[in-house]
């Protein structure tokens, strides 16, 4: 790692070029990839919420979480280097900086350290309806301004909801109800989905 010789950050120092793909309306490529970053932020932010799960996940479904989420990794580090890619096709620079993230992201970091596999895959619910939600949004934005963008973004979607519904399977009642059905934090989907196993054992 560099030594800090300087206070300003990449992510203080965002560069626009002086293009952008042919057939776009004037200025719709430094716009959309400024609506990018963000979900560049939220994805990388993603993968390494997921990987801390991996490593920090306990109990009798060890081995079925553990080895669920490296995959889950893998396809979202590769939509951090899609989402990236875009920003970099579209004339301007992406940011994959951790002091990006912390910036700029409107989210706190992962509740959870050690703790059992119901616990964590109730914050995950609550991680991945989140993150959902604001790529929605953001795939309603870009529909009017390109459809390149749009059509990468639903394709993540569709991905991340499978990797959602993989949650909250384990967290799924016969007559379909959620366990952490209500839960607004992750903490708080963490002690209902820890409840609600015991309830069941």
């Amino acid at each position: 790692m560099a030594r800090n010789t300087t206070k300003k950050s990449a992510a203080d120092r965002p560069r626009v070029g002086s293009y952008t793909t042919p057939g776009l309306a004037d200025g719709a490529g430094p716009k959309v990839a400024e609506i990018l970053q963000g979900r560049l932020n939220a994805l990388n932010d993603l993968a390494l919420t997921l990987k801390h799960v991996h490593w920090n996940v306990i109990g009798p479904h060890f081995i079925g979480v553990h080895e669920m989420i490296d995959p889950q990794v893998l396809e979202v580090r590769a939509m951090v280097d899609e989402t990236a890619e875009r920003i970099a096709t579209l004339g301007s620079s992406p940011i994959g900086t951790p002091g990006a993230i912390v910036q700029n992201r409107s989210w706190d970091d992962y509740s959870l350290n050690r703790g059992t596999t119901d616990e964590h895959l109730g914050a995950l619910d609550v991680v991945y309806a989140g993150l959902l939600q604001d790529h929605r949004a953001t795939q309603e934005v870009t529909a009017d301004l390109d459809a390149v963008t749009e059509d990468m973004l639903i394709g993540q979607i569709k991905a991340l909801e499978l990797f959602h519904w993989f949650i909250r399977a384990h967290l799924e009642s016969v007559g379909g109800g959620l366990a952490t059905d209500a839960a607004t934090s992750e903490t708080g989907a963490a002690k209902k989905a820890a409840r609600s196993a015991r309830k069941a054992s």
